[in-house]
């Protein structure tokens, strides 16, 4: 497969980066942020299971660690695996929230766009919820 496009959406968050990771790491909270995963997550196994419009998906997370990465992969129902990197790295007193979008195989420049578009406001809920 041919490298992807990819772009890099981000957010500044004006609190400590280990907050902000230890909260948007714990799957339990991803619904509060992570709107694709609103429906919540059920543990199986190593992995969560969520509903929502892509039908069932399985959601794998990059194990724990102390280097603010929160990469996780999205197995769709008819197989698609789609890998999301999503890093919280220092910024003085705050942090910086980074999700690399890649935009798959077929996808048409609409569907890129909406997608960027969705992560925007996922990062911005978690913006939002972080800096009360």
């Amino acid at each position: 497969m041919a490298t992807m496009p990819a772009r890099i959406i981000h957010r500044s968050i004006e609190r400590n980066w280990r907050d902000v990771w230890a909260f948007a790491g714990a799957p339990e909270n991803m619904p509060l942020w992570a709107s694709g995963l609103a429906s919540g997550l059920e543990k199986s196994g190593d992995d969560w299971i969520a509903k929502g419009v892509l039908g069932t998906v399985r959601v794998s997370f990059a194990p724990h660690n102390e280097f603010g990465v929160l990469d996780h992969t999205v197995t769709i129902a008819n197989g698609l695996r789609v890998y999301n990197a999503l890093r919280i790295i220092t910024n003085g007193d705050g942090c910086e929230v980074m999700f690399t979008l890649l935009r798959l195989p077929d996808m048409t420049d609409e569907q890129f766009e909406a997608d960027a578009a969705h992560v925007a406001r996922d990062l911005e809920a978690l913006k939002k919820l972080m800096e009360i």
